[in-house]
C-alpha cells in the first residue's frame, strides 16, 4: 500500500467535500422544483376522440374544442396531461376505476352521473337539436312521436330526451357507439332523425352541405345542458380544476377558444351563473 503524503491526504479531503457540496446543491435542486410544482404529476384524461368539434382526429392528432380547453385549464391548474382515446362507454368505467385521472368530452352534468362522479363547476351550455333530411315533417321534438325512428348516441342525453318523449326502450330509437355511425344511419335511410348535442349537429350540417339536411331547434323541448370535467368521486383534483376553469372563463382565454371553434361569442355570463 502505498503512502499518503500530507499533499495527497488535502487533496482527497477537497475532493470530498467539493463532492458533498455539489450533492447538496442537487438535493436542494430537486426539492425547489418540487416545491414550486407543488408536487404535482402528470395527469391522464379519458376522451371519446370521435366527437368533432370538441374531440376528433386530424391526421391522427386529437384536435376540437375541448381539447384546447382541457390544455388551457390544466396550464391554469399547472398540471401537465396526456389525452387517450379510450371510447365513449370506456371513458365513464376508466374515470370510475380511476385508471384515468379525469375525462372529458361534452359530459352533461347530471343527478345520475353525480351519484357516481364528481363534476367540476361547469364549462359549456348546451341543448339538444334535431337533424332531418331537407323536407322533413318533423318540426319540432313532440313531432318525433309520429313513429319515427331516431338514432342517437347511446348513454347520452340525446338518448335521454328521446326516451322522454318516445318512451324507454321504444324500438323507434336506435342507439349507436358514436355520433357517425348515427348520423350514417340517417343520410342512409334507417333513421328519419338524429338527435344530439347542438355543436355536434351544426358542425356536421355545415361540413357536409351536400347531404341535404336540416337543423330543428327546440328549445321548449329540450332543456338546457352545462358540461363539465368528470372526475372520480372523492378526487382531489376537484377543487384546483374548479378555481381553473372559473379563471379560464373569465380572463378571456374561453372565449378565444369558443370563437375559435364555433365562430360566435360564448354566453359567459350564464355559465358562471350556474357556479354559484
Amino acid at each position: 500500500m502505498k503512502k499518503f503524503t500530507l499533499l495527497t491526504f488535502i487533496m482527497i479531503l477537497s475532493l470530498i467535500l467539493a463532492a458533498c457540496g455539489t450533492s447538496q446543491s442537487s438535493s436542494e435542486s430537486k426539492g425547489g422544483s418540487a416545491a414550486a410544482g407543488d408536487g404535482k404529476k402528470k395527469l391522464k384524461v379519458a376522451t371519446e376522440a370521435n366527437y368533432a368539434p370538441f374531440v376528433f382526429l386530424d391526421k391522427g392528432e386529437m384536435k376540437g374544442f375541448d381539447v384546447d380547453f382541457m390544455n388551457a385549464v390544466a396550464k391554469e391548474a399547472g398540471f401537465d396531461i396526456e389525452m387517450v382515446n379510450v371510447g365513449w362507454d370506456p371513458l365513464f368505467v376508466e374515470v370510475k376505476d380511476k385508471l384515468s385521472d379525469l375525462g372529458i368530452c361534452a359530459i352533461t352534468i347530471n343527478d345520475e352521473r353525480l351519484q357516481t362522479y364528481e363534476f367540476s363547476v361547469p364549462y359549456y351550455l348546451s341543448t339538444n337539436e334535431i337533424l332531418v333530411p331537407k323536407g322533413s315533417d318533423i318540426k319540432s321534438a313532440a313531432d318525433l312521436k309520429n313513429d319515427k325512428v331516431v338514432a342517437v348516441l347511446g348513454g347520452t342525453t340525446g338518448q335521454e330526451a328521446v326516451e322522454g318523449i318516445l318512451g324507454k326502450n321504444n324500438k323507434n330509437i336506435k342507439k349507436f357507439d358514436n355520433n357517425n355511425l348515427a348520423i350514417l344511419e340517417l343520410t342512409s335511410g334507417g333513421a328519419d332523425a338524429v338527435v344530439a348535442d347542438n355543436a355536434v349537429v351544426e358542425d356536421y350540417a355545415k361540413n357536409n352541405p351536400n347531404a341535404n339536411l336540416d337543423i330543428i331547434k327546440d328549445d321548449e323541448g329540450f332543456e338546457k345542458e352545462f358540461y363539465g370535467l368528470m372526475f372520480p368521486k372523492g378526487s382531489k383534483l376537484k377543487a384546483d380544476f374548479d378555481e381553473a376553469v372559473t379563471k379560464v372563463l373569465e380572463n378571456g382565454t374561453y372565449a378565444e377558444i369558443y370563437k375559435k371553434w364555433f365562430h360566435v361569442e360564448p354566453d359567459v355570463e350564464t355559465i358562471l351563473a350556474q357556479q354559484k
